[in-house]
């Protein structure tokens, strides 16, 4: 089976968020926000179908901005169950506004999303699971799995002998500053 490191590079789609994005540390909301939501969007899908219909996610939830998601209205919900630039699935369009809200209820807590998961590392991926099931909504093994690798909260995103591998290490991401308790 091939690996995401031996299949992205080149691609039109998965080269660039392979080479650019996939694995190296997030901190701001907005951007932490942003993967969560297109992690749940694909849910059943293929990467490739979130990668393409990105744009259209960013403008549909006004550039993934925590408090003004937070603050959508069963309006906004329909407005964006008929955007067909974005995955119209009602679970998932639920999700992230609901999960928006949550955010802010950390962020009153710990001050942002980023300090949330700070407090929180390390951790093992089944205790991440257990951690955001308690938190969020729509979060199963592979979606809280993957957002943690695609964020630099856990390893895996790639493989030592990727190029891409050398460039995340060197910003020391969350899972390489702390071994696991």
């Amino acid at each position: 089976m091939s690996t995401y490191c031996e299949v992205a590079p080149g691609h039109p789609w998965h080269g660039p968020y392979h080479d650019k994005e996939y694995g190296f540390p997030l901190d701001g909301d907005a951007a932490l926000f942003e993967r969560l939501a297109l992690e749940i969007n694909q849910a059943g899908l293929s990467w490739l179908t979130v990668l393409k219909k990105r744009a259209a996610f960013v403008a549909a939830f006004r550039g993934f901005d925590v408090a003004r998601v937070a603050r959508f209205t069963a309006r906004d919900e329909v407005r964006l169950l008929a955007d067909a630039g974005i995955i119209r699935n009602r679970l998932k369009v639920r999700a992230v506004i609901e999960n928006a809200r949550r955010i802010r209820e950390l962020n009153k807590t710990h001050g942002s999303f980023a300090a949330w998961l700070g407090v929180h590392h390390p951790r093992a991926k089944d205790e991440w699971l257990k951690l955001f099931r308690q938190h969020f909504v729509f979060v199963g093994g592979e979606i809280v799995g993957e957002f943690l690798m695609s964020t630099g909260y856990l390893p895996g995103a790639h493989h030592e002998t990727c190029p891409v591998y050398g460039r995340i290490a060197r910003l020391r991401p969350p899972w390489m500053r702390v071994a696991k308790r």
